[in-house]
C-alpha cells in the first residue's frame, strides 16, 4: 500500500461502497474516517483496502467493507442510536459504527481478539465504543434496549435473546444459514411480541459460536475456512502447486494427477509463447512415455500433421511432399520447440511395437490459413477495397473480439457478394490438391470427412461469425472422437489448442454473448469426468505475433495484465510458476467464480487496443479443471529457413 492511506480509503468508499448503491452520506463519511489498515494483522496492511475479507487470527475475519456498509444501512443506524455488535473481531465495524451512533457495544468470544480490538479503538480515541469478551448468543441484557443489533457471524436459527433485546422499531441484521452460503436477514421488532423479517443479500460468514475463548484458537492451518478468509492472491499462493523450471526433470510430474483421464487438453493464452510449447512438450512426453497416451492431437491441419506423424513413427516422407506448416503463421508448428519434441516421440515409439506407437494428428479443418490466403489473393486482384476489409476482419477472427462491427462491414460490401463463388472454388482447389498426396486408408477416410465439411466451412468463414467457429470446433471434436474410436476403449489423447478452444465455452462470453461452443465444451459433453481441461496463462513478457493477417512475425512486448483480470490475481500471488487445481479445491473455486476478465492472444496481437481485442469475461473454475501459470514469458522462436535445427541429423519433416 502507498504512503497515502486516506486516498485509498476514499477510493474504497467510492468504488466499493457508493458505486454499489450505499448513498447515506453519514455512512460514507464514517468509512472515510476510520483507518482500516490498523485493524488488520501485521504484514497485511497492503491489502487493507481490497474488496474482500481479511484474516485476523483465531479463524476469524475482518469483513468486506461493502458488507459492513450494507449491514449498517439495512439496520438504519443513525445519530443518537444505541447499537450492539455481536462478533467484534478486529473492532473495525464497531469503530465505524461509533462514528455514526451515540453508543456502541461490541462482544467478541475470543478474549485475545477482544483485547486487541479494544486497544485499537482506544488508540483512535473513540470513547463511545466498548468492546468486551462474551457469549454473543446471549446478547448484552444489562444494556438493553438497542436501536440496532448487527451480528457478524452466521447462525442457522436466530437467537430469541437478540430479538428481545431490540426496542420496538429496532432492527437486527444477521446472516442466517448453513456453512456454504447464508442469507443476510433484517428482523424488525414491530411490537412487544411481533417481529417482521426480510432477506437482504446472499453472504458468507464464519460461524457464531457460544462461550468465551480465553486464548487463541488452535484451528489447523489447512482448514479451508482460513483459505476462504485470506485475500485471493494469497489464497491462490496457498492452494497452488509451485512448479520448477520446465527443464527440470520433475516439472511434468505435477500433471500425473490427470494421467487417469481419457482426454487431457493443454491450452495456451497465446499462439506465440515459448513456455507454453515447452511445458506442453514436457507434459505430453511424460503422459506418452509413462501413462499410455497414444494420441497427440493439435490445433493444426490434418495433411500437414501427417508429415510429423510419419516422422515420429520412423517412416520416410512421401515422395514429392512439400514441407508441412509453411503457410502463415509458420511459427505455430515450425518453431524451435517442435524438433526436439518430435525426436523424443520418435525415440519413445522406436522402443514399441507398431500397434502401440503414439501418433501426431491435426484436428483442424483444412486449411483455415490457406483458405484465408486464397480469399485475400483473389480479392487483391479483383476488389482491393474488399481485400482491405477482409484483412481487418481476419485479423480479429477470434471468439474474444469485442467489436463485431468488422464482420458486418465485410458482409455488406459489394465485392464480397460478387467474389463469393470464385473464392469458395479456389479454396476447394487447395483442398483437392492436399488430398492427392495422402492415400493411406484411415488418413484418406479422414481427409474425405474434410471434403464433406470444407465447402460449407469456406463459405461461412467468408463472412465470419459464430457459425464458422462452431463448425470448425465441431469438426475438431468429431476428429478427436474418430481417433479415440480407432485406437479402442483404452485409448487416451493429449490435445494442444488455444485456451479459447480448450476452456469450456459455457463459462465465457463465447456462449452467453455469441452462441459459440468449442472443443472443450463438446469433450465434456461427450466424455464427462474423463476429460481434464488445463488452461495456461501469463502476466507479461514477450510474444511472437503479427500486427495484421499474413503480416511479418514480430517479437512484441505483452502488456502487464489488467488489475481486474484473473491474470493479475495470479501475478499478485507472488508464485513464479504454478499449477492450480480448480476441480479439487471447491473453496477457492467458489471465491474465483465471480466473472473476471481473461486475456486471449492469437496469432495477431494489438496491445494498443488490448482491452477490446484481447480480453473477454470468463469464470475460470467453470472454464478449466486446472490452470498452469508462468508469470513472465518469452517469445516462441520460429525455425530458421537457412539452417537445420542444431544437432538435427536429418531435416525431415521440416524441409530446411
Amino acid at each position: 500500500m502507498s504512503t497515502d492511506p486516506k486516498r485509498h480509503r476514499n477510493t474504497m468508499v467510492e468504488r466499493q461502497i457508493a458505486a454499489r448503491g450505499i448513498a447515506d452520506e453519514t455512512i460514507l463519511a464514517a468509512f472515510r474516517e476510520v483507518p482500516r489498515e490498523i485493524f488488520v494483522e501485521p504484514g497485511m496492511e497492503e491489502f487493507a483496502y481490497e474488496d474482500g475479507p481479511l484474516p485476523i487470527g483465531a479463524g476469524q475475519t475482518i469483513s468486506q467493507p461493502f458488507i459492513v456498509a450494507s449491514m449498517i444501512d439495512a439496520a438504519d443506524v443513525k445519530r443518537g442510536d444505541r447499537v450492539l455488535e455481536v462478533g467484534a473481531g478486529s473492532g473495525y465495524a464497531a469503530a465505524v459504527l461509533s462514528r455514526i451512533a451515540d453508543r456502541v457495544f461490541a462482544i467478541e468470544r475470543h478474549e485475545v481478539l477482544a483485547r486487541k480490538a479494544c486497544e485499537r479503538v482506544d488508540g483512535l480515541g473513540y470513547d463511545n465504543c466498548s468492546i468486551m469478551p462474551g457469549d454473543g448468543m446471549k446478547g448484552l441484557p444489562q444494556e438493553v434496549p438497542f436501536d440496532a443489533i448487527l451480528v457478524a457471524a452466521r447462525i442457522e436459527t436466530i437467537p430469541e435473546a437478540l430479538e428481545r433485546q431490540l426496542k420496538i422499531g429496532g432492527s437486527l441484521v444477521i446472516p442466517v444459514g448453513g456453512e456454504d452460503v447464508q442469507q443476510l436477514q433484517s428482523v424488525v421488532r414491530t411490537g412487544e411480541e411481533s417481529w417482521s423479517r426480510r432477506d437482504i443479500t446472499p453472504v458468507r460468514f464464519v460461524p457464531l459460536l457460544e462461550g468465551v475463548v480465553a486464548e487463541e484458537g488452535t484451528r489447523a492451518a489447512c482448514d479451508h475456512r482460513d483459505l476462504r478468509d485470506s485475500p485471493l492472491p494469497q489464497a491462490i499462493a496457498q492452494a497452488c502447486t509451485p512448479l520448477p523450471e520446465i527443464s527440470d526433470p520433475g516439472f511434468a510430474s505435477a500433471f500425473d494427477r490427470y494421467a487417469d483421464k481419457r482426454v487431457v487438453m493443454l491450452g495456451e493464452c497465446s499462439h506465440g509463447t515459448h513456455e507454453f510449447y515447452a511445458a506442453r512438450s514436457a507434459i505430453t512426453r511424460r503422459l506418452v512415455k509413462n501413462h499410455g497416451f497414444s494420441i497427440v492431437a493439435v490445433e493444426g491441419d490434418w495433411p500437414d500433421a501427417a508429415a510429423y506423424d510419419r516422422f515420429i513413427r520412423g517412416e520416410k516422407p512421401r515422395e514429392g511432399a512439400a514441407p508441412p506448416f509453411t503457410r502463415f503463421p509458420t511459427w505455430m508448428w515450425r518453431n524451435t520447440v517442435m524438433p526436439q519434441f518430435l525426436r523424443d516421440l520418435r525415440s519413445i515409439n522406436a522402443e514399441r511395437p507398431s500397434e502401440e506407437r503414439a501418433g501426431f494428428y491435426g484436428l483442424d479443418i483444412y486449411n483455415m490459413y490457406g483458405a484465408i490466403d486464397a480469399v485475400l489473393a483473389y480479392l487483391d486482384e479483383h476488389d482491393p477495397q474488399a481485400a482491405a476489409t477482409a484483412r481487418e476482419r481476419y485479423g480479429c477472427l477470434t471468439p474474444w473480439q469485442a467489436d463485431p462491427a468488422t464482420y458486418g462491414r465485410a458482409s455488406l460490401q459489394k465485392g464480397y457478394a460478387e467474389c463469393e463463388e470464385a473464392v469458395v472454388a479456389q479454396c476447394g482447389e487447395l483442398l483437392e490438391k492436399a488430398m492427392e498426396s495422402d492415400g493411406a486408408s484411415f488418413s484418406g477416410a479422414m481427409n474425405a470427412r474434410l471434403v464433406a465439411s470444407a465447402e460449407r466451412y469456406y463459405r461461412i468463414m467468408y463472412y465470419g461469425g459464430a457459425e464458422s467457429w462452431n463448425l470448425r470446433d465441431s469438426h475438431m471434436a468429431d476428429t478427436l472422437e474418430h481417433l479415440l474410436e480407432k485406437e479402442g476403449e483404452s485409448a487416451k489423447a493429449v490435445v494442444w489448442a488455444h485456451n479459447s478452444h480448450v476452456g469450456d465455452a459455457r463459462a465465457t462470453e463465447m456462449d452467453s454473448v455469441r452462441g459459440e461452443h468449442n472443443i472443450g465444451q463438446l469433450a465434456r459433453e461427450r466424455w464427462g469426468e474423463d476429460v481434464a481441461l488445463i488452461g495456461f496463462g501469463t502476466h507479461t513478457g514477450k510474444v511472437s505475433a503479427a500486427k495484421d493477417w499474413n503480416g511479418e512475425r514480430e517479437t512484441k512486448s505483452v502488456n502487464a495484465s489488467r488489475r481486474d483480470s484473473y491474470e493479475r490475481l495470479c501475478h499478485d500471488s507472488g508464485v513464479e510458476r504454478f499449477l492450480l487445481d480448480l476441480a479439487d479445491d471447491q473453496a477457492l473455486a467458489s471465491r474465483l467464480s465471480e466473472p473476471r476478465l481473461e486475456r486471449f492472444i492469437g496469432v495477431i496481437y494489438r496491445p494498443e487496443t488490448e482491452r477490446w481485442s484481447h480480453y473477454s469475461e470468463a469464470v475460470l473454475p467453470r472454464q478449466f479443471d486446472a490452470y498452469c501459470w508462468f508469470d513472465e514469458t518469452r517469445a516462441l522462436e520460429p525455425l530458421s529457413e537457412d539452417e537445420p535445427p542444431e544437432g538435427t541429423a536429418e531435416t525431415y519433416p521440416f524441409g530446411v
